[in-house]
């Protein structure tokens, strides 16, 4: 990846001084990153593993490779140590997938609730920017989630969260303490109703792609004011 690690022509000679020296701890460990594993039309991944059994073929020590995506779809790179970081949440490190299809299971939903609900005349503009206007007259869930909860400020219209179990769309821009909602086709959201963001029949991987982002971003960017509940 050239970003952090030993260039190959220093490789011996590095290992070498480790070995040698007493303030390293011992054995030493062998390790690379892959740059493009989730990638499955490309040919560098392979070639990573070539460049990289050719330069430790002499060289004692366990190695590490696997990322999440190596871990699914690269199985000689697994050697002794694999390196699942997005998998653990049970999210797909491939664009166009989604962790169910790889059988693993989403661990995070991310929920908040509506804290109002409104009913606007055609032509109502809603959001900053006026960027939305209502289409006819309708009801719009306000759900006090924002960009400063972690939830992305990119997320398009036509993003999708759940009430009961069914879509709703985001309408209008998201704001820093909370979301629009279309509310026609849910005459029975009431204020203080659940709200799935992402999480249980919602994959982050789609919000994501609303988002013109990763998930493994979405993930990291809930913020601390958040409330985190944990459950076995």
């Amino acid at each position: 990846m050239h970003r952090l690690g030993i260039a190959p022509g220093a490789l011996q000679s590095t290992y070498a001084a480790l070995a040698a020296s007493s303030n390293v701890k011992q054995p030493l460990r062998l390790m690379s990153h892959f740059a493009s594993a989730d990638d499955l039309m490309s040919g560098q991944t392979a070639e990573q593993l070539t460049r990289f059994d050719q330069l430790t073929s002499a060289l004692p020590g366990e190695q590490s490779l696997a990322n999440s995506a190596a871990i699914l779809a690269w199985p000689q790179s697994h050697r002794h140590w694999v390196r699942p970081g997005v998998m653990l949440y049970g999210v797909s490190p491939f664009a166009q997938r989604v962790g169910t299809e790889l059988d693993l299971r989403p661990v995070m939903t991310l929920t908040s609730r509506i804290m109002a609900i409104n009913r606007y005349p055609l032509g109502a503009a809603i959001g900053y920017g006026a960027t939305w206007v209502c289409p006819e007259a309708m009801a719009v869930g306000v759900v006090a989630i924002g960009y400063g909860d972690g939830y992305p400020r990119h997320a398009k219209v036509g993003t999708p969260v759940l009430i009961h179990g069914r879509r709703a769309l985001i309408v209008g821009r998201v704001s820093m303490d909370s979301i629009c909602i279309d509310l026609r086709g849910h005459p029975e959201a009431l204020i203080g109703d659940e709200v799935i963001l992402w999480g249980e029949g919602l994959p982050v991987e789609e919000v994501a792609q609303h988002a013109d982002t990763i998930p493994y971003e979405l993930l990291c960017k809930v913020t601390p004011r958040t409330r985190f509940r944990y459950t076995a």
